[in-house]
């Protein structure tokens, strides 16, 4: 069991997990994730790592409610305990001094960045933050990567905080300004990541994307998480997260990702409800 030590929500929905978990902590690095599970009968899901601190021994955790496993989560207050917490897991981040790096993080995408931006920074890079969310409430991390990097640019769908676009509308806007980085590194939703991608494309900018797969085991045993990357298959477990954006296949991503959307819609309401959901029939 794994004890919550702190839980708050930061947004709508969103909310951060402050667990004790020193062997985790103390191993962690930037860019890898853990796979947990509520309960000892429930789902496994992965959820990168947002900070880590190895001397107190903690590791936090953002989670939007989103399906069932996630909203149960979110349930949890300070003093409950999760089952298991499995980690670090992944390969991370390939951290060294490239200039200057703009690290881009799209909704709860952003805790995802974090850790990654500091990094960045204190091997000795020009760390230009670029973070978007639909409203001003879904702007995350914003305090921290404040304090973590040289710029800080926040964007909003809806114009209520920030610049009114998309991330990759303030990208674009940096390059056209003259302002070329040595990497941009993008964490969020899968069409946020692909639209980075094409942005930096014509440029040969380098681009490195965290991947959000479908995940079981977290070991690369399961092929649940597999993705084409230069037409390879790799296994974002543990060949990733992390890889070159303008190799990833990413129709291929968003069509895995929706193999179990309507068993998992079944499962959303059913907990809404209180009820069980039977097994899905094979070839149903």
């Amino acid at each position: 069991m794994f004890r919550i030590l702190d839980a708050a929500f930061i947004g709508p929905d969103v909310k951060r997990f402050r667990i004790d978990a020193p062997r985790i902590a103390g191993k962690h690095r930037a860019g890898q994730f853990v796979i947990l599970r509520v309960t000892d009968t429930g789902e496994r899901i992965p959820l990168s790592v947002a900070a880590a601190d190895a001397d107190a021994g903690w590791i936090a955790l953002v989670v939007q409610g989103v399906g069932k496993t996630t909203r149960m989560l979110n349930n949890l207050e300070t003093g409950d305990t999760i089952a298991d917490v499995a980690g670090p897991l992944g390969r991370p981040s390939e951290i060294r001094r490239y200039g200057t790096v703009v690290v881009i993080g799209g909704g709860v995408g952003t805790a995802i960045a974090y850790p990654t931006a500091v990094a960045m920074a204190e091997a000795g890079n020009h760390v230009i933050a670029i973070i978007g969310g639909r409203t001003k409430e879904l702007v995350l991390f914003e305090a921290e990567l404040r304090a973590a990097c040289h710029e800080v640019y926040p964007t909003t769908d809806d114009g209520s905080y920030g610049f009114h676009g998309f991330v990759t509308q303030r990208l674009q806007a940096l390059l056209d300004a003259g302002r070329t980085p040595d990497l941009v590194v993008a964490t969020g939703p899968i069409p946020m990541m692909r639209a980075v991608a094409e942005v930096t494309r014509p440029h040969g900018i380098a681009t490195v994307v965290s991947l959000n797969s479908i995940m079981v085991d977290g070991t690369g045993m399961c092929g649940g998480c597999r993705v084409s990357v230069g037409g390879e298959t790799k296994f974002a477990c543990v060949d990733g997260p992390e890889f070159d954006a303008h190799l990833v296949d990413f129709d291929l991503l968003a069509m895995r990702n929706r193999t179990y959307l309507e068993f998992e819609q079944r499962r959303n309401a059913a907990y809404d409800t209180g009820c069980v959901v039977a097994p899905v029939a094979a070839g149903s």
